[in-house]
C-alpha cells in the first residue's frame, strides 16, 4: 500500500540545533560554528551598549576561528532598521547573522536573516523576553507594533557570567513574560471552545509547565546570581520551544500582551515589555477567574512591578490601555472577547490593585 503525505497539512518545527547555556559559554561560539558548518563572513547585528558588552568579543572569537565578522549597530526595533541590517549583510556578503543584545538585536537579526535565507545566531546579553530563541519577533510596523513570523535561531548562545551582570530589573522582566504563559494559554483555550481554533496541548504543557518553574522558584530569583540567570533563560528557551512547536505565539502571548502593546501605543513612557506582561497577566487571570493573587505575589518576591506606580505609567492609561486592548491583534480572540467598558476595566484594575 503506498502511503500519501499531504504536505500541506504538515506541521513544520524550527527549533535550534545547538543551546549553550552556562558560564563562560561566549568563548565557545568559534566552536559552535564549526559545529554548525558555518563559515565565511559573519554580520553581527548589536547595539552600541551591548557591542561594548559582548559584541567586540564576538567579534574577535570569531575571527580567531577563521571567520571575516562586520558589526552593524541598530538603535530601533523598526521595518527601516530590518532593512537596514538587509543592506549591510548584502554589502558584507554575509553567510551567516549574529544577533548579540537583548531584544531588539536579535529580533532584527532574526527578521533580516529570514529575508535573506541565510541562518542566524542568537546570543542574549540580557534574558528580558522569550524572543531569544523564538521564530517571532517584535517589530514596529508604521508606528504600530507586531509580532511578525521568523525563522528560528540555529544556535542559541547564553552567557550567564554576562547575563547576571545586566541589570536586574531585565531578568524580573523576563520572569514576566514567563509567568505571562499562564493567561495566554487560558486565552488559547477559551479560543478552542469558543471559536474552534487549532489548540496545541503539548506546547501548552510545556508552555505552563516554564511559568509554574519560575513562580515555584520565585524567592530565589535573585540579583547577580548566575544560577538565577540560568533558570530563566532555560524557561525563555522553553517558552521559545512552545512557540515553534504550536507554530505561534498563542502559547506565549495573550490578552496581557494585548495590553502590553497597547500600553507601548498610548503611555508617554512604557516600561519593559515583560514588565507590562507582568501586570496585565495580574489583571488577565481575574477576568478568568483565577488566582490572581498567586501572580501577583510571585511577582513581588522577584522584585518585578505589581502596579502602574511601579511600572512609572500614571493610572488613567491602565485603563486606557485596557479599552483599547482587545483591538490590537483583533483576529486574536481572548478573554477581553470585543472588549472592555469604562467600568469594568476600572473595576478588574482596582480590585487586582494595579490601580489605587
Amino acid at each position: 500500500m503506498k502511503l500519501t503525505i499531504n504536505k500541506n497539512s504538515a506541521k513544520w518545527m524550527q527549533l535550534p540545533r545547538d543551546v549553550l547555556v552556562g558560564h563562560g559559554v561566549l568563548e565557545e561560539i568559534g566552536d559552535v560554528c564549526r559545529d554548525l558548518k558555518m563559515k565565511g563572513n559573519a554580520l553581527i547585528v548589536t547595539g552600541s551598549t551591548t557591542k561594548n558588552i559582548a559584541g567586540k568579543r564576538v567579534s574577535n572569537l570569531l575571527e580567531s576561528a577563521g571567520c571575516s565578522a562586520e558589526t552593524v549597530l541598530t538603535c530601533k526595533a523598526t521595518t527601516e532598521d530590518v532593512e537596514k541590517v538587509v543592506e549591510k549583510a548584502l554589502e558584507v556578503k554575509a553567510n551567516f547573522l549574529l544577533g548579540v543584545g537583548s531584544g531588539r538585536s536579535i529580533d532584527l537579526a532574526k527578521l533580516a536573516s529570514t529575508r535573506l535565507e541565510l541562518p542566524f545566531i542568537s546570543v542574549p546579553t540580557a534574558a528580558s523576553h522569550d524572543g531569544i530563541a523564538s521564530s517571532r519577533a517584535s517589530i514596529v510596523d508604521n508606528g504600530r507594533s507586531t509580532s511578525a513570523e521568523a525563522q528560528a535561531p540555529i544556535a542559541v548562545i547564553a552567557d550567564t557570567e554576562i547575563i547576571s551582570a545586566a541589570p536586574f530589573r531585565f531578568l524580573a522582566a523576563g520572569c514576566g513574560d514567563i509567568i505571562s504563559n499562564y493567561t495566554a494559554v487560558l486565552d488559547w483555550e477559551l479560543a478552542g471552545r469558543l471559536r474552534n481554533e487549532y489548540f496545541g496541548a503539548y506546547a501548552a504543557a510545556l508552555s505552563r509547565m516554564a511559568a509554574r518553574v519560575i513562580i515555584e522558584c520565585a524567592d530565589s530569583i535573585k540579583p547577580e546570581h548566575e544560577t538565577s540567570a540560568r533558570l530563566v533563560v532555560k524557561a525563555l528557551v522553553s517558552n521559545g520551544v512552545a512557540m515553534s512547536i504550536a507554530g505561534s505565539s498563542r502559547p506565549a502571548s495573550g490578552s496581557e500582551h494585548m495590553f502590553s502593546h497597547a500600553l507601548d501605543k498610548i503611555a508617554p513612557k512604557p516600561a519593559l515589555h515583560g514588565e507590562q506582561c507582568g501586570v496585565g497577566t495580574i489583571m488577565m487571570m481575574y477576568l478568568h477567574g483565577g488566582n490572581w493573587q498567586e501572580i501577583r505575589e510571585a511577582l513581588k518576591k522577584i522584585g518585578a512591578p505589581v502596579n502602574a506606580e511601579e511600572l512609572g505609567i500614571e493610572d488613567k492609561y491602565i485603563i486606557e490601555a485596557l479599552l483599547h486592548a482587545h483591538s490590537i491583534r483583533p483576529e486574536r480572540y481572548t478573554i477581553l472577547g470585543s472588549g472592555l467598558n469604562p467600568s469594568a476595566a476600572e473595576k478588574v484594575a482596582r480590585i487586582t490593585k494595579v490601580i489605587n
